[in-house]
């Protein structure tokens, strides 16, 4: 079993905070905990960024809680993110140098695909959880097609999904679906708590 069954056993969302500072992120990693969303990934694109998972960290080990870490694109990168406090990894691409760093790391990692030739690499590296990126612009038919020859890879939708459209990628396939700016619109919470509500 992938590490990564485990890390969203509980909730069909991912909450993705970039580059909102140490006091948004944390705000809105809350909001998603008690929403009942248990991953929380940081993308790390600045020395800010850095500042905010290693806090995040800190405050989601006292709530029994973990964090990732995204954009993650080079090896090097892998020790920093780790060193934060990131429990997993996740990259907007696949590189096998990086599949390598985190595995040497021992942290999972969850590469970035958006074409049949990238999650073929993803399965030739071991890889049994991939997120598709940028998934509005694959759109929901791309998953119902990619199962086809891929059953056994999992995938995470990312990019451009709030409240609208979340169903319509679950519907289509899809173990996880990211949401991120959707945390701080009050209508939204709402269609994203029902949607849990739904699932559990």
């Amino acid at each position: 079993m992938s590490e990564f069954d485990d890390i969203f056993r509980g909730a069909p969302l991912m909450a993705i905070l970039r580059g909102m500072g140490v006091e948004r992120t944390l705000r809105l990693a809350t909001t998603a905990w008690d929403l009942g969303i248990d991953a929380v990934e940081v993308p790390l694109q600045t020395p800010e960024d850095d500042e905010a998972l290693r806090e995040l960290a800190r405050v989601a080990e006292q709530r029994g809680r973990i964090v990732g870490a995204g954009t993650i694109v080079a090896p090097e990168q892998v020790a920093a993110a780790r060193a934060a406090g990131a429990r997993y990894l996740v990259s907007p691409g696949i590189d096998p140098r990086v599949v390598e760093a985190s595995r040497d790391a021992g942290l999972p990692i969850l590469p970035g695909v958006a074409t049949p030739s990238e999650v073929q690499l993803g399965v030739s590296l071991g890889l049994d959880w991939m997120k598709a990126f940028p998934a509005t612009w694959l759109g929901p038919s791309w998953f119902r097609h990619i199962r086809g020859p891929f059953p056994q890879v999992t995938f995470v939708a990312t990019g451009g999904l709030d409240a609208s459209n979340v169903q319509d990628y679950l519907d289509a396939g899809v173990r996880v679906a990211a949401v991120g700016s959707a945390l701080e619109d009050p209508a939204q919470l709402e269609k994203l708590a029902a949607l849990l509500d739904a699932r559990r």
